[in-house]
């Protein structure tokens, strides 16, 4: 008889997640456990510091395997998603050069953006590339779609690859409403139809898009561009289905295109999720077949989160982005180049781009595993949570008229805007990290020279002449964007304010204080001259006038700034802002004698500084 064998961890007891609660709790010497540990999400669901099998009982994300409806574990077997890259160029023999260059380097997908599609420029554009092995993504300003279609799918036929074409036209005719606060002006209806129509003999042509990269671009939360990913889904559905066409061919020409954030695990959920509802909305036009129900998905990393100052950390933003949609299982993926924010992006970004996919795929081998989140107790839990308030907003909309009817009226950019300017004030507050911007800035970089300024239509046409001025449109600000004029602000000034660090006292104390204070004052770009300490304030402040300091920043402890404060505030007599770093139980006496100014944890960064350049520039 063969020996019976021990199964790991069978000699320990059973724990029960009472007894890990309670275990917590006297650690955290009676403080309640929900009220320390547990938070809120800016998604609307309360996020757990532990999860457990028992999490994870009886959902049904973890009934399916991959390929198998409802798709949350992936559309497919495997995971070889299709690296694109955004050609950039001026002409279509310019942009096919590129093209076929950056083939030679890895990239199986690309995108293109034509302003005029005839058949001379797709023929160009296309010229020399294998359609058969190489996904073709193509924008134009949607009232050109049809005459792209024509054009595309011609040259299709002209070559024999009408089989093995895989690619996309993005006819968004709702950007004009997001984008610019106007309806679109033509038949939406009509067009999308003719386009199916016209697409019919190329099997992989999707011309029908749900960009809500523009949403997730915008500062829309997750569920926000999950709820309304979906309801711009349905729309489609709903609107080509009444117009005559199968669901089977209307759900095959339709392409999402998503954002990701730098919210790693939510990210990961937010596809899973994504594939589960879209599913189960498609089921219900009864299709044929459950192909239908599939959801192709291009994923693009986020402009929201992009900075100017310190931009080598987009590289680490747009890494953790990227893994987060290849690991859910995306179709394609596009890394935005880190200098994206200031200027065209140049060949060494683009490489970077390239190989930071490459890098998922060949070193760390993303691409040989499918779902690996598939049964995490926290991630299937993260992609139920996410899934029903996205499902709640997709109600909501569909309850007020649709997709559509939100975008003509303005619910949908209200809606974002809203999430963005939330956003922006959490990033004020340092709620919101953007690391090198609003925590732990470079203080020594300039960055105006090196931005480059650009104009020109999102859509790629010139028609600006029928935007309304005050119109609902979605935000275009990126979460740095105000810090970022704050410093340039101070870059453009003839002074530059030097902030001087008085440290005194209790040695930890100042020290930690001065980091918070440099880091504080950083972010706008000052001067910061830090110290090792000094015996008395007197010395600190004589010692501030001979650098010519602008402002003085007390740092010591809570309990000795009684003493310390009012003297150094005596000695400065007012030759430069004071200010205390800390919240000391003090701090309304100190008020009573002039002392106006303290930074601490709790303080508005953007306004604080903003208030002392308004002071101190010239």
């Amino acid at each position: 008889m063969a020996e019976k064998k021990e199964k790991l961890f069978d000699q320990f007891p059973p724990v029960s997640t009472a007894e890990w609660k309670a275990k917590v709790e006297a650690d955290l010497k009676g403080v309640p456990f929900d009220k320390k540990l547990v938070w809120r999400t800016n998604e609307g669901f309360n996020l757990q510091p532990m999860y457990r099998a028992e999490d994870i009982e009886g959902l049904a994300t973890t009934d399916s395997l991959p390929g198998e409806y409802p798709f949350v574990r992936g559309t497919r077997t495997d995971n070889d998603w299709l690296a694109r890259q955004e050609i950039i160029a001026g002409t279509p023999a310019e942009a096919n050069a590129k093209a076929r260059e950056v083939l030679t380097k890895g990239i199986t997908s690309l995108g293109f953006k034509i302003s005029d599609p005839t058949p001379e420029a797709i023929a160009t554009l296309l010229d020399g590339i294998d359609l058969a092995t190489v996904e073709i993504n193509l924008r134009s300003c949607p009232r050109h779609a049809q005459q792209l279609a024509v054009s595309l799918v011609d040259y299709i036929n002209k070559v024999g690859a009408a089989e093995s074409f895989r690619g996309s036209i993005d006819f968004n005719p709702m950007r004009k409403a997001l984008r610019h606060g106007q309806p679109f002006p033509g038949d939406i209806a009509a067009i999308a139809s003719e386009l199916i129509r016209t697409a019919a003999p190329v099997k992989g042509l999707r011309v029908l898009a749900v960009d809500s990269v523009m949403l997730s671009d915008a500062g829309a939360y997750i569920f926000e561009e999950l709820g309304y990913a979906l309801s711009w889904g349905a729309e489609w559905m709903s609107m080509l289905t009444d117009a005559g066409f199968t669901p089977d061919e209307v759900a095959d020409r339709i392409k999402f295109n998503m954002g990701i954030s730098s919210n790693y695990f939510m990210e990961l959920a937010k596809f899973r999720a994504a594939r589960m509802l879209w599913a189960q909305i498609v089921e219900q036009y009864k299709p044929a077949s459950t192909d239908a129900c599939k959801m192709h998905v291009h994923a693009t990393t986020s402009r929201f989160n992009q900075t100017i100052y310190d931009a080598h950390v987009n590289l680490l933003r747009s890494q953790t982005e990227c893994m987060s949609a290849a690991l859910a299982g995306v179709d394609s993926i596009t890394v935005t180049p880190f200098d994206t924010p200031y200027k065209t992006p140049d060949e060494f970004s683009e490489r970077i781009a390239r190989n930071q996919q490459f890098l998922l795929k060949e070193e760390s081998h993303l691409d040989k595993v499918v779902d690996p989140a598939g049964g995490s107790y926290y991630v299937e839990t993260l992609t139920v949570s996410i899934a029903r308030e996205a499902w709640k907003l997709f109600l909501a909309t569909e309850e007020k008229g649709g997709f559509l009817a939100c975008c003509n009226n303005g619910d949908v950019q209200r809606a974002v805007t809203e999430a963005s300017q939330k956003r922006h004030t959490d990033v004020a507050r340092r709620k919101e990290i953007l690391l090198g911007t609003n925590q732990y800035p470079n203080i020594n970089e300039f960055a105006a020279e090196k931005i480059v300024t650009g104009d020109g239509c999102s859509c790629g046409c010139k028609h600006h002449s029928d935007e309304t001025e005050g119109a609902d449109k979605l935000p275009t600000a990126r979460a740095a964007s105000d810090f970022e004029a704050l410093r340039l602000a101070t870059e453009a000034a003839s002074n530059r304010p030097k902030v001087f660090m008085l440290t005194i006292g209790n040695l930890a104390m100042r020290l930690a204080r001065a980091q918070f204070s440099t880091n504080f004052f950083g972010c706008a770009g000052y001067e910061i001259i830090d110290n090792l300490g000094f015996e008395t304030v007197e010395q600190g402040i004589e010692a501030a006038m001979e650098k010519n300091a602008d402002v003085v920043v007390l740092c010591s402890s809570d309990d000795e700034y009684a003493d310390l404060a009012p003297a150094a505030f005596k000695a400065l007599a007012g030759r430069a802002e004071f200010v205390v770093a800390g919240a000391p139980a003090c701090a309304d006496d100190l008020k009573a004698i002039g002392i106006e100014h303290f930074v601490n944890v709790r303080s508005n960064v953007l306004d604080t500084l903003r208030e002392f350049n308004s002071r101190l520039l010239k």
